[in-house]
């Protein structure tokens, strides 16, 4: 009787959560200034674990949770900035991470002389190019399709006319998977500031910028969650050989809170609540997915980072592997079903 009676009430405000009257800008500024908030407060928690005891606490743990801490400081302030200065600066600033994110992935793994002239093109002419037409917003979307079609047929061929064949099958794979993951699937996540949404009820929807920190936020967030469940509650590895960290209950409660935040956060997103939530799953597996694949390519060259970007913050391809996965899938969701 109490379920009956409370249902239509709890369903009514849920609905109506996801359409709340506040101004699509400040609904932005909300969500900033809570992750800001929350971040203000690992920093104290993080502070406070340092100064426990070894007896006490896991010292790996506690670093590693101070390390993501800051990792998300790096993130946000980013983020943030590129929201500020507008889509072109936004834009601008996931094509240097790229670029960065590129020559981690590049540097980790051995090359040949046969292959520096291909890399000059990787870098300093299609990752640039790639991220021009995302920013160019052409209607026919070259972006999608000009960067693999080119790259595909060019960096073999380049690397063929420096008449060098040994492992030259391996040199080419290396250089596209890395052109796909770091500068073709991360420019996806820009391109969610250029989309025409409209929301449930068929009305324009004017807040990209809110969807874009909504999306790296739940990504970002699943990662910590992952790392977090794992640890507490995690019993089988899924890849124990790839990854010591990453268990299916982890994955699966990870998911679950991903999908529980989602529906927190959808005020800021054109997506019902349950839509939030569904779509917030999507982006923990893919991000899963992610995470699993770079650390197997991590394994396989015998490194544990891709790099240092700044002390305490382990390469730049570290952080965002989860999002060089998880964007192009959440930009195609979104194109398809909240688009004109």
């Amino acid at each position: 009787m109490l379920f009956d009676t409370l249902h239509p009430f709890v369903w009514g405000f849920l609905e109506e959560s996801s359409k709340l009257s506040l101004p699509f800008e400040k609904r932005t500024a909300w969500l900033i200034a809570a992750v800001m908030i929350s971040l203000i407060i690992g920093s104290l928690v993080g502070k406070l674990l340092e100064r426990s005891s070894e007896e006490r606490l896991n010292s790996a743990v506690v670093r590693s949770f101070n390390q993501r801490i800051r990792s998300w400081w790096l993130m946000c302030a980013i983020l943030i900035a590129g929201l500020v200065i507008g889509p072109t600066g936004t834009v601008v600033l996931f094509g240097m991470i790229a670029f960065w994110a590129l020559r981690e992935f590049i540097t980790m793994t051995p090359t040949r002389r046969g292959d520096h002239r291909a890399l000059f093109w990787v870098l300093v002419i299609f990752t640039p190019l790639q991220f021009f037409l995302v920013g160019l917003n052409d209607e026919r979307q070259m972006f999608k399709v000009l960067l693999p079609l080119i790259a595909a047929l060019f960096v073999p061929m380049r690397i063929a006319l420096a008449n060098d064949e040994k492992r030259f099958l391996e040199r080419s794979a290396k250089i596209l998977i890395g052109i796909l993951i770091c500068v073709y699937a991360l420019s996806f996540a820009p391109a969610i500031l250029y989309l025409k949404i409209v929301d449930s009820t068929g009305q324009l929807w004017n807040a990209n910028k809110g969807l874009l920190f909504f999306f790296v936020l739940i990504t970002q967030l699943n990662d910590v969650m992952q790392f977090g469940w794992g640890k507490l509650i995690g019993r089988n590895l899924i890849a124990d050989r790839i990854n010591t960290s990453r268990t299916s209950e982890g994955v699966i409660a990870a998911a679950a809170s991903s999908a529980l935040l989602g529906a927190l956060f959808c005020w800021v997103t054109p997506f019902l609540f349950w839509q939030a939530a569904l779509i917030a799953v999507v982006i923990s597996l893919t991000g899963f997915a992610g995470g699993l694949t770079m650390s197997a390519i991590k394994r396989d060259r015998g490194v544990k980072d891709f790099g240092t970007l700044l002390q305490g913050h382990a390469g730049i391809l570290d952080r965002i592997d989860s999002l060089c996965f998880a964007a192009p899938v959440f930009y195609l969701l979104t194109e398809y079903f909240f688009t004109k």
